[in-house]
């Protein structure tokens, strides 16, 4: 074998990495590598400060994302802030932070407070209650007085009715005309008041019904006072005689359809243009304001608005009282040629046979201007406030009124006819809660239907007459509607049915007639100027000695 030089140099090296094997695995090596306390301090100190300078890596790394992130945060601060804002706003601002926080700490408190809220929830309920049953208690007692007011309502008005009946029961019914009387009586009805039918040109009275009434409890005369107005306008010249409308003083309709529709402002306007003083005068020449003169006892004399100068007096006639009796000797002195008659009824045979006319002096104005206030009543029960169930052929003129008079509604109406040659005077007054003058006016139409066999019209083209009237066309409703704004009755023009053709009375003075008389100042007494002048026929129609020629 052959001898190499690198050999034993291969061995030694084995040798050596073997042993070297062996000392590192051996345990006294193991003990010789444990590191020495002062080697753990430094690798502590180390870590120590690795970790500072990781944390201080980090806190720059945070301070970074927190500079980015600032307006993020500010952002959610805000809404923060407003969340808890809006649940502040939401809840009692009582119920802060401290309170719930005391609350919590203080349970005696919380219970107080508990205990204080059911107690004045329980007050509100009880005032709540009070406020309801009060409310109650008010509304009973409303409709406690209604009832109350309706009930004397009721028996005020079954008094009117048993005090019409009374009344009627006591008429001293000697010289009436039965007939006649059973008309009135039966067209009255079950309605409270009294019923007056008179010859208008005579006087003589035919029968009044429920005397006690139309003789000796004057009442307020409503619009048939109106009558008066219009003649004192006409005859003073406030009035313009041809077509009725008035001076200076605007108004949409004429005399006419003004007296047809009861037109209030209309103779307001006049009456205060003539004046208190004149229109009195006026009325005591119509006969009002003084006892008529009938054989019954303790006639009343009525009552005149001196010293009154309210319009309201020459529209609804305020302050004025009137009998029944009063207003047929009116209506017959304006449709009669101005004669103002004293009513008589005939007691016995003889001035049942042989009726003696008694007339009060003669109306002072001319009759042109009399007459002026006719057509506007024959349009009242043609077409207007007086036309509800009225037989238009008879010639009833007439007059309502409405308003309210000793406590209670009144209805009037005071009428003639035929209106050519007046044989009627018929005035109704009614009493009532539904008591107008159209009701008044029905009644009246039923006593001219029983009447009617004695009525005859022997002209009825009134342009043939001395009244010297023309016809013209019918109102137009819609006008008068819009004119007569506080009209008696200004439902009856809404209705509709104008009616026949209505008449107005043209001028009738020539150029050489002398102007009309005006009254002169009212005196202080109310005694007629001059004696009664007393008309007596004979059987045959001739006059007496010393009396003129009269009407049978």
């Amino acid at each position: 074998m052959k001898f190499s030089p690198l050999r034993p140099l291969a061995v030694f090296c084995g040798l050596v990495l073997a042993f070297t094997v062996t000392f590192a695995t051996s345990p006294a090596h193991a003990q010789a590598k444990k590191p020495s306390p002062a080697a753990k301090d430094n690798k502590k100190a180390a870590s120590a400060k690795d970790a500072k300078k990781a944390a201080a890596d980090k806190k720059g790394k945070d301070d970074r994302k927190g500079k980015q992130t600032a307006a993020e945060k500010r952002a959610a601060d805000k809404k923060a802030a407003d969340k808890n804002s809006n649940a502040a706003k939401k809840t009692d601002p009582k119920k802060d932070d401290k309170r719930t926080a005391g609350r919590k700490d203080d349970p005696k408190k919380s219970a107080n407070k508990k205990e204080e809220t059911r107690k004045t929830a329980a007050e509100r309920r009880r005032l709540e209650q009070e406020r309801r049953q009060a409310a109650l208690e008010e509304r009973r007692r409303r409709e406690q007085a209604i009832r109350e007011a309706q009930a004397r309502k009721l028996a005020f008005e079954r008094g009117l009715r048993t005090e019409t009946i009374s009344n009627i029961a006591n008429d001293n019914t000697e010289g009436e005309d039965l007939q006649v009387r059973q008309a009135a009586v039966a067209a009255l009805g079950d309605k409270a008041g009294s019923v007056v039918v008179m010859e208008a040109q005579t006087g003589k009275v035919l029968t009044i019904v429920n005397q006690e009434w139309a003789a000796r409890q004057p009442i307020k005369p409503c619009s048939t006072i109106k009558l008066v107005t219009g003649v004192a306008g006409v005859n003073e010249g406030v009035i313009d005689v041809n077509d009725g409308r008035t001076k200076e003083i605007p108004n949409r309709l004429g005399l006419d359809d003004s007296l047809a529709f009861s037109d209030n402002p209309y103779f307001q306007r006049v009456g205060s243009s003539v004046g208190n003083p004149r229109v009195i005068e006026y009325a005591r020449q119509l006969g009002l304001g003084r006892p008529t003169g009938i054989n019954l006892e303790n006639e009343s004399p009525g009552r005149l608005p001196y010293g009154n100068h309210n319009p309201r007096i020459y529209s609804h006639g305020d302050d004025f009282e009137v009998t029944g009796l009063q207003l047929a000797v009116m209506v017959s002195a304006i449709t009669n040629g101005g004669n103002v008659v004293t009513p008589r009824v005939p007691r016995t045979s003889i001035e049942q046979a042989n009726f003696e006319t008694t007339v009060k002096p003669r109306i002072t104005i001319p009759q042109q201007n009399l007459r002026r206030v006719i057509p506007g009543m024959i349009g009242a029960s043609e077409y207007g406030t007086a036309r509800r169930n009225m037989d238009q052929s008879l010639g009833v003129a007439g007059k309502t009124g409405s308003c309210i008079g000793r406590n209670s509604w009144v209805g009037l109406f005071a009428s003639v006819a035929p209106i050519e040659e007046p044989k009627y005077a018929v005035v109704v007054i009614t009493r009532g809660e539904r008591e107008r003058g159209r009701n008044a006016a029905a009644i009246a139409a039923q006593i001219y239907r029983t009447l009617s066999p004695n009525i005859q019209r022997t002209n009825r083209n009134l342009a043939q007459t001395e009244f010297r009237l023309q016809p013209r066309n019918r109102i137009d409703v819609q006008t008068a509607a819009k004119a007569v704004t506080e009209g008696e009755e200004v439902e009856a023009i809404k209705e509709g049915d104008a009616g026949r053709p209505v008449i107005i009375v043209p001028s009738v003075r020539s150029g050489t007639e002398a102007a009309p008389q005006r009254l002169v100042t009212r005196t202080g007494s109310s005694a007629p100027v001059f004696p009664p002048v007393v008309i007596t026929y004979e059987k045959e129609g001739a006059e007496k000695k010393d009396g003129p020629k009269g009407r049978p």
